[in-house]
């Protein structure tokens, strides 16, 4: 039977209800201390802005931050367990430029790597978060494997990590969720995991709406992947390309392979920091769309297709 692995344990599918595929509820450490904007260490501070969201009706959230990154496992634990907040943890691993050229991550054998990720998965996310020598388990384990591609599809470094994270994926069934660079090569990305054995509907394509081209987008859903945006709020003046592609994909009968979230990784992003537009600006998504809704459109972007897509897949052992 499939599952959706939260910080607090295993739960339906149907359980979920609407659903955030793509946040940062709390970044820790290393890049808080490469830019103070990226500090969202404050458990107290991010209850706050959660309970806003979830008297809106939010009811579970992917956080996107993976190993060695800002992730900090007990403090994710710690917002859920005082907010009722499901949330999903990730292992994986992020570019280059949060880590440097003597990460770790560099010596390790691909086996190794794909060890880490499935211990992250299996037995629990490091107290650590994997930045250093000794390794502590905590009772919260990882439900999702968050990798990064780079501009145009995934580099040699990238490769690596992908391929590690398909052998992550073939042995537990945990999803993927990918960055694209610039919304660039997810296409790249998803042939190179289909290739490791990864089935496209395991996979998950964030910031893809920063490309706003109809093709692509029907290029990416036609392999079975996910596409996830989250760009609504950053188009300024600009014509709303996020809004835009959302009308093709209704129109295309493709809604059913999106879902949706706010990457709102900067403390500017959140209310309770003095910041806009909040993390519950996205529930109002239908209104920002400027046309009329299909029905049952939220029901479809928000719920039914994040139980799809964040469901574990069946494993043969």
């Amino acid at each position: 039977m499939t599952f959706v692995r939260t910080v607090l344990g295993d739960i339906d599918p149907n359980q979920m209800g609407v659903t955030y595929a793509h946040e940062h509820l709390i970044i820790d450490g290393r890049p808080a201390q490469m830019d103070p904007e990226f500090d969202l260490s404050h458990v107290g501070a991010m209850v706050v802005e959660v309970r806003e969201a979830m008297e809106r009706g939010l009811r579970s959230v992917i956080d996107a931050m993976p190993c060695d990154a800002g992730r900090n496992a007990i403090k994710l634990a710690d917002v859920s367990r005082q907010t009722g907040l499901n949330i999903v943890a990730p292992t994986g691993l992020h570019h280059e430029r949060w880590y440097g050229p003597s990460h770790w991550s560099h010596r390790v054998t691909l086996d190794e790597l794909g060890n880490l990720f499935v211990a992250d998965i299996e037995d629990g996310i490091d107290a650590n978060d994997y930045s250093g020598p000794v390794v502590h388990r905590t009772p919260h384990r990882a439900g999702v494997i968050k990798i990064a591609g780079s501009d145009g599809g995934p580099s040699a470094r990238d490769s690596r990590i992908f391929a590690a994270a398909a052998t992550a994926h073939r042995r537990t069934g945990a999803p993927i969720l990918t960055h694209c660079e610039a919304g660039t090569g997810a296409l790249e990305q998803i042939k190179l995991l289909t290739d490791l054995g990864v089935d496209a509907r395991h996979i998950t394509l964030s910031h893809v709406d920063k490309v706003v081209d109809r093709a692509y987008h029907r290029e990416i859903v036609s392999t079975g992947a996910f596409v996830e945006y989250d760009q609504a709020f950053r188009w300024g003046d600009d014509a709303n390309g996020t809004t835009r592609l959302m009308r093709w994909m209704v129109d295309d009968h493709l809604a059913d392979r999106v879902v949706l979230g706010n990457d709102a990784a900067r403390r500017r992003y959140y209310r309770v920091f003095g910041g806009s537009p909040g993390l519950a600006w996205l529930l109002d998504i239908a209104d920002h769309m400027g046309t009329p809704v299909v029905p049952g459109l939220a029901q479809q972007l928000f719920v039914d297709n994040p139980a799809r897509a964040f469901a574990f897949g069946e494993v043969d052992r």
